[in-house]
């Protein structure tokens, strides 16, 4: 009897799903609750697994578009287990090194110096690079990297002329002619056409503005060089910038309510929690999973949610209710090098805050000018929802508490802490 596996509901807004990677092929055995497929949806990436053992046929190819409930494939849990499908993975290692066939030294892959014209030493080139001897010796002369050049000769053979090529187009990649205008379509994920629609979205559907501001980063690079091993030994995360910034914001959000808002309807909703989402560039796009009540959690905590969001992004396996329910978005672009930019609200979020790359910079301090590690901060908000005075005094609460870490402990100064005042 064959058992029918379907595409199972992931969540009440989804009604379609995307079959991208077939992880058994059609005729594999599978046991229970193996892996069999992985579903991308325009939220999340997700896997089915098999619900009984047995032989799977598959039914959907990779690519196609599914409904919640179309069959994907089918399991016969009456086939008999072969025998291979039941041999311990160990036993296979086992089994396949002691098969392995050693090379004897005539049969080993060697490494021969070729001199040049001038009878210097050159770099090694391996023998089982095809090259005609004026080729070889002018790979050798002049140190030009093998895979950099695109044989023409017969059989794979590297020719003179070829080499000639490469050296007088040094930024050409590897396997692509001259002047070549080649094209290709490719079909956007269901990811990827939902940031699309998001972000033209909130920029037709919110009165979006930047606001600027730059923080000496002094203090947060001193303070991380004096404790990261002592805190990493202790909580076993390393301490990054994040956690600074998702401090600052916490305090800063409970300061200005509305920055921590957001519009539903005719009404404001204002949350007196603080969810701060981390915007992660995955493989498949950009992701923005939610660190829970942000605002009661300690750096390291902090931080491990961040290892941990950040890595399931990578690995795809970020679940549709870690990515749901953010009332605020921190966004690092620094991490790829960009010095200042206009972050695009997260909708339906009310702002967002964009970190860019810390670079010395002189600065005058005290009627002295002295060179600085600074950073650019951007705040893009929702206009409708807040005003200059909100989103500005935001920022700079933020800068202050960034530029003195001190007072992160208690979002304010501690001296002032102690004097009540």
């Amino acid at each position: 009897m064959s058992i029918e596996i379907k595409v199972p509901s992931v969540g009440e807004s989804i009604n379609e799903v995307t079959l991208t990677k077939w992880i058994k092929n059609d005729g594999d055995w599978v046991d229970r609750d193996e892996v069999i497929a992985e579903l991308e949806s325009e939220k999340a990436t997700f896997e089915i697994n098999a619900e009984k053992a047995g032989v799977l046929h598959t039914i959907a190819k990779e690519n196609d578009t599914l409904k919640i409930g179309d069959i994907v494939s089918t399991i016969d849990d009456t086939a008999e287990k072969p025998v291979s499908a039941s041999r311990d993975k160990g036993a296979e290692k086992k089994i396949a090194k002691k098969d392995e066939p050693k090379l004897t030294t005539k049969e080993a892959p060697e490494n021969k110096e070729i001199k040049s014209e001038e009878g210097k030493s050159s770099p090694l080139i391996s023998r089982d690079v095809k090259a005609t001897p004026v080729a070889a010796a002018m790979l050798a002369d002049k140190k030009v990297d093998v895979k950099k050049v695109t044989p023409s000769g017969s059989n794979g053979r590297i020719m003179k002329h070829d080499v000639l090529e490469a050296l007088m187009n040094p930024g050409r990649a590897v396997g692509k002619e001259l002047f070549g205008r080649d094209e290709r379509a490719e079909k956007m994920s269901n990811l990827r056409r939902t940031i699309s629609r998001r972000l033209v979205e909130a920029k037709n559907t919110t009165a979006m503005l930047t606001t600027f501001n730059e923080v000496d980063m002094t203090a947060i690079m001193d303070f991380r060089t004096k404790y990261k091993e002592v805190f990493k030994k202790k909580h076993e995360v390393s301490l990054g910038f994040m956690s600074f910034f998702t401090k600052a914001c916490c305090f800063a959000l409970q300061e200005w309510p509305s920055v921590n808002a957001s519009i539903d309807g005719d009404n404001i909703v204002y949350h007196d929690y603080c969810d701060i989402s981390i915007a992660v560039s995955s493989p498949k796009g950009l992701v923005v999973p939610v660190i829970r009540n942000a605002e009661s959690l300690s750096m390291a905590e902090i931080e491990k949610e961040v290892v941990q969001l950040a890595t399931k992004a990578k690995e795809s396996k970020l679940t549709i209710e870690e990515m749901t329910g953010g009332t605020f978005t921190i966004t690092n672009g620094g991490i790829f090098g960009s010095l200042m930019s206009t972050p695009i609200i997260n909708i339906p979020q009310s702002a967002i805050l964009g970190m860019h790359n810390i670079v010395e910079r002189p600065v005058a301090i005290k009627g002295q000018v002295i060179i600085r590690p600074m950073m650019y901060l951007a705040v893009s908000y929702d206009h409708r929802i807040i005003d200059g005075r909100e989103s500005v005094s935001f920022l700079v609460r933020v800068k202050e508490m960034l530029e003195n870490p001190a007072q992160l402990l208690f979002g304010k100064d501690p001296v002032k802490a102690l004097l009540e005042l």
